[in-house]
């Protein structure tokens, strides 16, 4: 009973409309041998001061204090304090999908600034609203070339992120999509060109090209374009690691951009929410999922935002409905919009550079299993000890180490996926080359 909302005198209101004295009378009729005949095993309820002093010593239990060399798309960066200031303001925490304009204006605004920016940063004509996360946005893009080209055949990488394609052959085994993966070349790490130019033919809908790839490596995107073209086919292009876009060439040649903006002051909060992206040429804005704000005047020549473009089933007829998508990350996507604005064109390429820096004076003094060139994450060898040993050895040091790759890629069962960021420090990243090279 204690943990029942419920004052005593309410208690004995409802046992009295129900014409019964207790509460034992009323499961009376209930055979004894199902019913428990003791308490619940429940410990007495905690004040909130306990509750949070509770929480706040499990968080110095476990990642409080550590440094982390963990990405495989979700990355520990630097959040600006100003992201939460605005996310956090009531008219944006307890908005909800912005049907009437009228009193809608500055969420409309935040998501119009927001598809604007992701054009800049990938090169692309278009953007949408966001979507749930980076693997939606591949598998809904994906989807999105089939139905622009009328053919049934994906051409995938197999460095794409690996739940990524995961998501993707989940979506494309109910809409009859045929799933095809490419390799990757054993030195370089990088993309088989001739090996995926095999793959690609005159029934293929996309080329799907994640750079930097998952093991960190940056792809010929335009090769890959110019291959995907040649045979009739689109090119998606992933990027998992957003921050990749200050420094490196946006994936203009590619058709449709798909990906995860986690990066931009998103916390990694045990692996989500997060916001993914999709944007692409404007020939193909009717195939976008979810929806799309844009930019007319009102009844007074002023400045004003509506909905566009919903290719949702809440707008349309279901059957003729793009996605089944009914919502997005707005706040979330409201998150990384704060972040760009905050650094800025300049301050993004310097966050960048950064994070090519450290990863490279890392990378440096550690076995690198392969040659291609990499932006904030690689791959290095384990040197015959597993790569969970060596994580357990840093775990002493109160650092968190990379991921083991045998779990994705068999034949690398001996290496371990590195990321170094703008937070990771020279004492931390000298412990991680000498745990790896001494025990």
């Amino acid at each position: 009973m204690r943990y029942l909302p419920k004052s005593d005198s309410e208690r004995r209101a409802m046992l009295e409309a129900c014409g019964v004295e207790s509460g034992e009378a009323l499961f009376a009729h209930l055979p004894g041998e199902v019913r428990l005949g003791r308490p619940l095993g429940l410990e007495a309820g905690k004040s909130e001061y306990e509750i949070v002093e509770y929480f706040r010593a499990r968080g110095a239990e476990n990642a409080a204090g550590y440094a982390s060399f963990l990405g495989a798309g979700v990355y520990y960066h630097y959040r600006p304090v100003l992201v939460d200031t605005i996310a956090s303001r009531g008219e944006f925490l307890t908005s909800y999908t912005p049907y009437q304009a009228e009193i809608s204006q500055g969420t409309l605004t935040s998501i119009f600034e927001f598809q604007t920016m992701l054009c800049q940063l990938t090169g692309m004509e278009v953007a949408n609203a966001s979507m749930y996360d980076g693997s939606t946005g591949v598998a809904e893009a994906a989807m999105m070339a089939a139905r622009s080209t009328r053919k049934r055949r994906l051409v995938v990488t197999r460095t794409l992120h690996p739940e990524y394609r995961a998501v993707l052959e989940t979506y494309a085994r109910h809409q009859g999509l045929e799933v095809v993966e490419s390799g990757y070349l054993g030195g370089s790490g990088g993309l088989d060109l001739a090996g995926l130019e095999s793959q690609v033919n005159d029934q293929t809908a996309a080329a799907i090209v994640q750079s930097p790839n998952f093991f960190g490596v940056v792809e010929n995107v335009k090769a890959a374009a110019e291959m995907a073209h040649g045979a009739g086919a689109l090119l998606i292009a992933v990027f998992t690691e957003a921050v990749s876009l200050g420094l490196l060439a946006p994936p203009v040649e590619a058709d449709i951009v798909a990906g995860e903006l986690q990066s931009f002051a998103i916390p990694p909060s045990f692996g989500g929410p997060f916001a993914g992206v999709i944007a692409s040429k404007e020939r193909f804005i009717r195939q976008l999922p979810g929806r799309l704000v844009g930019e007319t005047k009102d009844s007074r020549g002023n400045r004003a935002f509506c909905l566009t473009l919903a290719t949702r089933e809440q707008h349309i007829r279901r059957e003729k409905a793009t996605s089944n998508i009914c919502t997005n990350q707005a706040l979330i996507a409201l998150m990384a919009t704060v972040f760009m604005t905050v650094y800025g064109k300049e301050g993004l390429r310097e966050l960048a550079e950064q994070n090519l820096a450290k990863a490279h004076y890392l990378a440096g003094r550690l076995p690198r299993r392969f040659s291609g060139p990499f932006f904030n994450e690689f791959v290095a060898t384990s040197g015959g000890r597993s790569p969970e040993a060596i994580n357990e050895a840093l775990r002493e040091n109160r650092i968190i180490g990379g991921l083991p790759l045998g779990r994705f890629y068999p034949e690398l069962e001996d290496c371990m996926l590195l990321c170094a960021t703008e937070m990771s420090t020279r004492a931390a990243m000298d412990t991680v080359a000498e745990v790896f090279c001494c025990g």
